[in-house]
């Protein structure tokens, strides 16, 4: 299958509902071999990126903004680390929204966020994000409804306006079931390693585990656009996971057009001594 068919494949087209209790989160059909094969597959495709981003860095000219959303133990930091091994860090940021301080709460919700978006040149990506603001805290009435319902039109409007200023905005949600989440939280617990990864209260979100798929629902249909799509990834198999997303990644990356610059000045007859 080819990266185009791929990224149709999960793509959701603007004003279409994901039905995420619909979708296998387990899903590795457009990869044969498994997980060995698949890994190795990635090695080729992480390295493109790489290139791809220097290049991103050299044109100087577009800018890049990915997304990723999911629930807890989706594997937003593995997905970074995998997919984007090797990139130069002068030119790839990684954002991380947590619990709002003093001075954000201060702002608009989107004031701490577009100071984090990328500048010509730039790759950005978001480990959690805006959409923070119609996810987290409709799930748990940090705010009215009639407070964070019409964000949906305001993240649509600013997102708009970070594409047509020259970003490209990618928007994956990692995608596991609740059996899978229950086995990696079990898994933090077992390894003495990766305990300090668990909270008691995971097990509280993980309580209102049904109401946060009816807020990823609404927010994935209401703000996926032809100019800012969202990606739903089956995330249950991890190597998947980095394929699908590297994939899609990758491909847009190629579809920029751009070019390395040519130097200030005719090197034709330097020599270095």
């Amino acid at each position: 299958m080819t990266p185009e068919e791929i990224a149709q494949r999960y793509r959701i087209a603007p004003g279409t509902k994901p039905d995420l209790a619909a979708r296998d989160a387990a899903e590795d059909a457009l990869f044969d071999g498994g997980r060995k094969a698949g890994e190795e597959a990635l090695e080729p495709i992480s390295n493109r990126i790489e290139n791809l981003q220097e290049l991103l860095y050299a044109d100087g000219k577009q800018r890049i903004l990915v997304v990723l959303q999911g629930m807890d133990t989706s594997g937003k930091g593995g997905t970074i680390s995998k997919v984007f091994e090797g990139v130069n860090p002068a030119g790839v940021k990684v954002a991380s929204f947590k619990k709002p301080t003093a001075e954000e709460l201060a702002h608009d919700y989107l004031w701490r966020v577009h100071a984090r978006v990328p500048g010509n040149g730039e790759l950005v990506i978001f480990d959690r994000s805006h959409y923070e603001d119609v996810l987290v805290v409709r799930v748990h009435s940090l705010v009215p409804e009639s407070t964070w319902r019409p964000r949906y039109e305001q993240i649509c409007n600013f997102e708009g306006m970070l594409v047509d200023s020259g970003t490209t905005i990618l928007k994956f949600f990692l995608h596991i079931d609740r059996a899978e989440q229950k086995e990696r939280l079990q898994a933090r617990i077992d390894d003495p390693n990766k305990r300090w990864k668990f909270r008691t209260g995971d097990l509280d979100e993980r309580a209102l585990w049904d109401d946060y798929m009816r807020a990823y629902e609404e927010a994935i249909e209401r703000t996926s656009t032809e100019e800012a799509a969202w990606y739903v990834v089956p995330a249950n198999r991890k190597w998947y996971r980095n394929l699908v997303v590297g994939t899609v990644i990758a491909h847009t990356l190629e579809g920029l057009g751009m070019a390395w610059p040519q130097p200030a000045e005719d090197l034709s007859s330097v020599i270095i001594p």
